[in-house]
Formats: structure tokens, C-alpha cells, sequence
């Protein structure tokens, strides 16, 4: 063999095991890529159970207040339903379960509350609680039938959770 094919030989082996050796730095950069896009999704993963597990408890905390009537029910509705609609892989089912609830935070959600109520005139505030008020009276007892279920579909939701 003459030594210009020893030298291509050689070159072309050189080539070869540096070509070799830079997929499986690339092999060996993906590999921990994907590893750490895994932990990244588990922490996110974690990261809205938490949020879930905490609005859940929050409602469950809220209906057994409701339940013994130590919330009023439009409170109540107003509580839940921002809790409900801030859990993504549940609302719409929780919408369709116990849209009472919804409703009545629909008709009361444009009144204002803490410091904007304060700034209204006895009047005004009078002429909103009794709109309130009929709101209530219309709603109620659906509202408290929904809380008698919702109840027990919160604690399954946080079981289920805390198992995951």
C-alpha cells in the first residue's frame, strides 16, 4: 500500500472518530435536555396540584360555612365561583354541575365590595342589598342543594390529587 492511502486511511479514521465523538456529546447534551425538560413539566406538574389542592380545600372550607349557613349565599357564590374558575382542568364541569352558583355570581358579580362599597351612598348601597337580596331569595335553594354536592365532588377532586 503506498503511504498516501495510509495517510487517507488514517485521516479519513481521524474524521470518522471526531465525527463519532461529536454525536455523542450531541447524543449525551439532547439526553440531559429531555431530562431536564422532564423535571421541569414534574415541577410544573407539582406546582399546579398545589395550586389546585389549595383552591379545593378553600372550597370545600367554604361550602361546610355555607352548609351552616355561617356564609350567606351570596358570599358564598362569589367565593366559590372565582375559586372554581381558577381551576382550569375543572371548571367546566363545574360549571355544568352547579350552575346556580355561577348564576347568582353573574347577576351580583358587577356590585362593588369592601372599599368601593363604602364609597357609595346609603341609598345606593340600600337599592344594591335589596337587588341582592332578591338574587338570593331566587337562588337559594338551589344554591344549597349545588353546596350539598360540591362538597363531597371537592373532597374526591383533593383525594384524587393527593394521590397523584
Amino acid at each position: 500500500m503506498q503511504t498516501s492511502n495510509i495517510i487517507l486511511l488514517v485521516v479519513a479514521a481521524i474524521i470518522i472518530f471526531a465525527l463519532a465523538a461529536y454525536a455523542s456529546y450531541l447524543l449525551f447534551q439532547l439526553k440531559h435536555q429531555r431530562q431536564q425538560q422532564a423535571l421541569a413539566l414534574e415541577q410544573q406538574k407539582q406546582k399546579h396540584i398545589k395550586r389546585d389542592l389549595k383552591a379545593l380545600e378553600s372550597i370545600s372550607h367554604i361550602c361546610r360555612a355555607m352548609a351552616e349557613r355561617q356564609c350567606e349565599v351570596s358570599e358564598g357564590s362569589w367565593r366559590l365561583s372565582v375559586l372554581m374558575e381558577s381551576l382550569p382542568n375543572y371548571v367546566s364541569q363545574m360549571k355544568a354541575n352547579f350552575p346556580a352558583i355561577f348564576t347568582l355570581y353573574s347577576k351580583i358579580n358587577h356590585m362593588p365590595i369592601l372599599e368601593e362599597r363604602k364609597k357609595l351612598s346609603k341609598k345606593e348601597r340600600f337599592k344594591l342589598d335589596i337587588e341582592r337580596a332578591g338574587h338570593e331569595e331566587e337562588h337559594e335553594n338551589a344554591i344549597y342543594d349545588e353546596v350539598e354536592k360540591l362538597l363531597p365532588y371537592t373532597l374526591t377532586l383533593i383525594e384524587s390529587l393527593q394521590k397523584s
